[in-house]
Formats: structure tokens, sequence, C-alpha cells
């Protein structure tokens, strides 16, 4: 005897539940993979960060973000997210180079991140005399800017000189001396780096806390990696939710800039 209304045919019922119950599974596998892709990166190639302070400038500005390479000097436990004591050292690794921007886990605690400019490698002696930064005896060639050049790289906080700074490798980079060549650091005496350590100076040289303070130097192994590319940067001048004031506080211009 046939029932009014529609007919219901089982084996289609059943193929529609098994469709929607796929559908459920097939998205959830698609959004584990996503993530374990986005942790390899993460952990094996590109991290990002972003610029609280003022101790690069005029290089990276306060609001800045920036990719770095994990592939440059290998990797050791500061390379993985929690930094697990898996094992010791550093795999792959490659020696960083005079005038590389590297981000590094401070030797003081091995938790706080900081970012600066490695100036030394083991073995070399560096000095700074009168604000004029020596390795192994050669000084750093320093150009100042003049008032036009400083307004083409549009740094606001230029109190002070601004050089243009050339390392004995020919590396060149800005550096600020907001306190001229009287700063507390601006008179270092010689010290040799220690084997399997860097020395590292911030380029806003009399506001960084860097080697030459209680940072001290850095061992290979407290490396992350070295600082390529800006993605994105802006001023500040907008709080999270003045979204139409969006737009006037990125500095588009440094998108997508190399860090020299």
């Amino acid at each position: 005897m046939r029932k009014n209304g529609p007919e219901v045919d089982p084996e289609k019922e059943v193929e529609g539940g098994q469709t929607s119950v796929g559908a459920f599974f097939e998205t959830l596998r698609t959004v584990v993979i996503a993530v374990l892709i986005a942790l390899g990166v993460r952990t094996f190639a590109y991290e990002p960060f972003n610029i609280p302070s003022g101790s690069m400038e005029p290089t990276l500005l306060i609001g800045d973000y920036l990719f770095v390479s994990k592939l440059s000097y290998g990797y050791s436990r500061y390379s993985i997210p929690f930094s697990p004591d898996l094992f010791g050292g550093r795999v792959f690794f490659t020696e960083p180079e005079i005038g590389d921007v590297a981000v590094f886990r401070t030797p003081r605690d091995n938790k706080t991140d900081y970012i600066k400019r490695i100036v030394g490698l083991p073995g070399d002696v560096i000095e700074v005399r009168e604000g004029v930064l020596h390795i192994n005896g050669e000084a750093a060639k320093r150009e100042l800017l003049l008032p036009s050049e400083l307004a083409e790289i549009d740094y606001p906080s230029a109190e002070g000189p601004v050089y243009l700074e050339t390392l004995p490798n020919g590396r060149k980079h800005l550096i600020h001396e907001w306190l001229g060549d009287d700063g507390p650091a601006d008179n270092w005496p010689p010290q040799t780096v220690q084997a399997g350590h860097v020395f590292a100076m911030g380029d806003n040289r009399d506001n960084s806390q860097d080697s030459r303070s209680i940072v001290g130097q850095i061992p290979f192994e407290n490396l992350i990696g070295r600082a390529d590319v800006l993605f994105f940067s802006h001023d500040g001048q907008s709080a999270w939710w003045e979204f139409w004031r969006w737009p006037a506080s990125i500095r588009f211009g440094r998108i997508g800039d190399a860090i020299e």
C-alpha cells in the first residue's frame, strides 16, 4: 500500500549523508594541511617580526614588519616555535656576514628577541673611537647626509647627524648619531669577538642596547635568522579601530624594500 507524500530514496538519502560528512572531513583536512604548511614555513623558511623600538633607525622604523630568513644561518632550538630543548648548537650552519641585520635571542635571558647589525665575527677586534667604528683596526668610512638627502629618506627623527657608513667589506647602510660623537658608547675599548659568537650594534648608535652593553656578544646558537625584506609598515598614528585613518598611516613606500 502506497502512502501519500513524496517518495524517499534510501540510497540517495544515505549518499547525501555521506557527502555532508565527507565535505566536513575534507574541509578539516585542508585546514590541518594549511596549518602544517604555515608552521613549516615559519619554522624552516621565513618568520614575520615587527619593530617595536627605534634602536635600528633609520634602517628600520617603529611600525615596520619584516620577514626573517631562517635559511640563512641554519637552525638552532630558537628556530623552532617555543624553543624546545631538542638539540644544541646549529645544524646546516652558514656563518653570518659583516653587515647582516639579524634577529637573535638575547643571551641574558634567552627569551627576548632583538634585532641588530652584525659588525664582528669570531676573532675580529671591535673598537669605537669618537663614534667611529673600527674593525680589526680599520675605520668604517662615514659620509654625512645633507638635509636634502635626509628629506629623501623621509626619516622624521633625525635629530643629530645621520651618516652613510661603509664597512670594511664594502657593505653600506645608514647610522644615526643623535648625540653626535659624545654618546656613552662612542668610545669603546678594543674587544676581541669570542669563538662561536658575533658582535652586534644598532644603527641608532646612541640609542641601542647591543654588544656594547649588557647584551654582550651573541652566541651563534642564539641567532634566529637574517632580516631580508619589509612586507608592511605604518607610522602608528591611527588606532586599530580607526579604519578610516589606516590608509594615511601606511608607509607604502617602504613595503617590499630589501633590508640593507
